[in-house]
């Protein structure tokens, strides 16, 4: 995750802070898909969920079981999704007993879900953040989530949850359907004071794989990217805690750089410093998932892949397994990533991007992201420049 708006507040403060590296956690952060069925058949699930119930999803205790090896092994941020969470019937158990063990605990939610009959069990569970997905306003909103009226049921979720006192963020995927509206999702944020937007770059995965074609072209990719910065200075000039955060296209960090160039040019040298120690991608380091079958994966666009089953062996134990070639790839610095990316000089910072991508189009995890939108120039290639590397391809494994 990108989070822009804590290099914003940095270009506000004179001198510029002198960030130190954050404390890297034992444990990554787990989203876990706690079960795989939803109310809505969206156009770009990675999940490709359904609204049935789906065989051999770990029951209760089983999660249970596995949130004590989590906690154990320093996992500090659990975020339950789905399918949509809130049709387990446990859920409030589980979140519930997630707050008391210390985990940081995240709803991921369509929101159609979150109404009157609910909205008290909701806060009082104490989630840390609800997130709630928007992929435009109304019409196309619909359209995406195949569900007409869907995007009122989500806007009252958020309501509901601001009435209650929630921390409560959106969750937009640029696509090339939606792009043009983003400024109309930030008009919103304004709107119902909404406190955080997460924007997510298309990824090649579940449904969304089917619908790589319409990934956002790199001019729209730009533009989304320039509104956001801006908008996120803003909120820093203005004193506001509101937070931007970008996701699943590490480009972005590479790309704030070189708008910090060309606007802010007595900051680059910090800001750059700053990037690289954030790192770039963290997927198969500190990110991971789990899916509805205890199956675990480098992040969630890997359900292909799977690495192990928490049934047979704990997550702390498949998670520091590198004998798997793909995950001993991710955990490498820097990763044996070809092409532009094994040429670029922002590695360092970037991380060779989401290699999910790379896979889907071309079958090798290390080839380069067709989703980097910076030019040759701009990430400092010239002809002649690129490089290829004969690292081993990984095969999927058997979980």
């Amino acid at each position: 995750m990108f989070r822009i708006s804590q290099y914003m507040h940095m270009l506000t403060q004179d001198p510029a802070p002198q960030t130190l590296r954050p404390a890297t956690p034992r444990g990554p952060v787990v989203i876990w898909n706690l079960l795989r069925r939803c109310n809505l058949t969206c156009k770009h699930c990675y999940a490709v969920s359904a609204d049935k119930d789906f065989d051999d999803e770990l029951s209760t205790p089983e999660i249970y079981t596995v949130m004590d090896d989590l906690r154990a092994f320093g996992v500090p941020v659990l975020i339950l999704s789905g399918g949509e969470p809130l049709l387990h019937p446990d859920i409030f158990a589980i979140s519930a007993r997630a707050k008391a063990m210390g985990f940081y605990v995240g709803l991921s939610s369509n929101g159609t879900l979150i109404d009157e009959n609910n909205i008290d069990a909701i806060a009082r569970t104490g989630y840390d953040y609800v997130g709630i997905s928007i992929d435009g306003i109304e019409t196309t909103h619909d359209t995406f989530r195949r569900k007409q009226g869907a995007f009122a049921e989500a806007l009252r979720a958020i309501r509901l949850c601001h009435q209650h006192g929630i921390k409560v963020g959106l969750r937009f995927t640029l696509t090339r359907d939606n792009a043009a509206e983003l400024p109309a999702i930030l008009q919103l944020m304004d709107e119902e004071a909404v406190d955080k937007l997460y924007l997510s770059h298309l990824n090649y995965a579940g449904r969304g794989n089917k619908h790589r074609g319409e990934d956002a072209v790199h001019a729209h990719t730009r533009d989304a990217m320039d509104r956001l910065f801006e908008t996120a200075l803003a909120d820093a000039r203005a004193g506001r805690k509101r937070e931007f955060v970008t996701g699943n296209n590490d480009a972005d960090g590479v790309y704030l750089l070189k708008w910090v160039e060309r606007h802010y040019p007595e900051r680059a040298e910090a800001i750059a410093a700053a990037l690289r120690r954030w790192g770039g991608n963290a997927s198969g380091v500190n990110i991971a998932n789990i899916d509805n079958t205890g199956t675990v994966h480098p992040d969630t666009m890997w359900w292909h892949y799977p690495l192990g089953n928490v049934r047979d062996r704990p997550f702390s134990t498949i998670w520091q397994d590198t004998s798997d070639p793909l995950m001993a790839g991710l955990k490498q610095r820097p990763r044996p990533v070809k092409g532009r990316c094994g040429a670029c000089a922002y590695l360092d910072i970037c991380n060779g991007n989401t290699r999910v991508r790379a896979q889907q189009l071309s079958g090798d995890p290390w080839a380069e992201d067709p989703a980097c939108y910076l030019s040759d120039a701009e990430i400092g290639l010239s002809s002649g420049s690129r490089q290829l590397h004969n690292f081993p391809y990984p095969k999927r494994r058997p979980a």
